[in-house]
């Protein structure tokens, strides 16, 4: 059995660990308010946007535009959407888990791999696996530009024929303690995501509507782009604070473990010191 002096160490060394795992909850709820404020803010924008493209797709035929040609996915970018930081739970290993499956699959012929975050990057470095381009710094602080900046890159690779198919993987925020991994494709656009749409004829178009459809899509890319970025943001947050909430839990149970075995040892000691004097007093006292 450990001594008190020991036991009074792991109790010190719990509560130590007990403050930070309290302070990083904090700190991270704090930061899912922020990231969940800008998901807010960007739903209308995309709900606009959504609507404008349908309505122009309706006067115009987009199958002639680059962005939106299907052909055979024999060559494939995967971009991979990881954390900086750890102690999130299972936040980074789903995403890793989900990237690993899609690789071990014979989809594609090629496929090539586009990581965001220190924690994909790390994680593909030790297993030898070539990464296209890596961008440890991308969800530090996510911007519009530097999602901006990634489209232009894929979408040139896209439509000069380099790679035939654009995919994210991510983990998409449904609520503080669900997250859930998601496949989705960037390029090319979805038609689906064009149709429904109605011809405004009570509008007049400057330029044509063909135009605003080529000068539109880029965008709206773009903000896809942006918006996987936050919403992989605000599911780290969510889940490093439920994680932290764990562990202050189960710091708090192992205190009250330690201390209750630190009172049990103290007591018998107690207890041991009283029969030895009551002994000894006995003994002096038959003599």
């Amino acid at each position: 059995m450990a001594s008190k002096g020991d036991l009074r160490r792991r109790i010190r060394s719990v509560r130590s660990t007990q403050q930070i795992t309290k302070a990083m909850k904090m700190v991270a709820a704090a930061r899912l308010r922020r990231a969940q404020q800008h998901i807010l803010e960007a739903r209308p924008y995309a709900k606009a946007l959504g609507e404008m493209l349908r309505t122009l797709a309706a006067q115009f035929n987009p199958k002639h535009h680059p962005l939106l040609a299907e052909r055979e996915e024999k060559a494939a970018t995967i971009i991979v959407v990881t954390g900086d930081k750890g102690l999130c739970g299972s936040f980074n290993t789903n995403v890793l888990r989900q990237t690993s499956l899609l690789l071990a699959s014979s989809r594609w012929q090629r496929v090539e791999l586009v990581v965001a975050g220190r924690k994909g990057i790390d994680y593909f470095r030790m297993r030898g696996r070539e990464v296209l381009q890596s961008y440890p710094d991308l969800m530090h602080t996510v911007t519009p530009e530097k999602a901006a900046t990634l489209v232009e890159w894929l979408t040139e690779r896209f439509t000069s024929g380099t790679t035939d198919a654009v995919y994210l993987v991510y983990n998409s925020f449904r609520s503080v303690i669900q997250q859930r991994v998601e496949v989705e494709r960037l390029l090319p656009v979805e038609r689906t995501q064009l149709e429904g749409g109605t011809a405004a004829a009570d509008y007049q178009y400057e330029p044509t509507p063909a135009a605003l459809l080529h000068a539109m899509l880029p965008r709206h890319i773009s903000f896809q782009v942006l918006r996987v970025l936050l919403d992989s943001q605000a599911a780290e947050h969510a889940a490093r604070m439920t994680a932290m909430d764990a562990a202050q839990k189960n710091a708090g149970e192992m205190i009250d473990r330690l201390t209750l075995t630190y009172n049990r040892v103290r007591q018998a000691t107690i207890t041991k010191e009283l029969i030895e004097i009551v002994s000894g007093a006995q003994a002096l006292a038959e003599r």
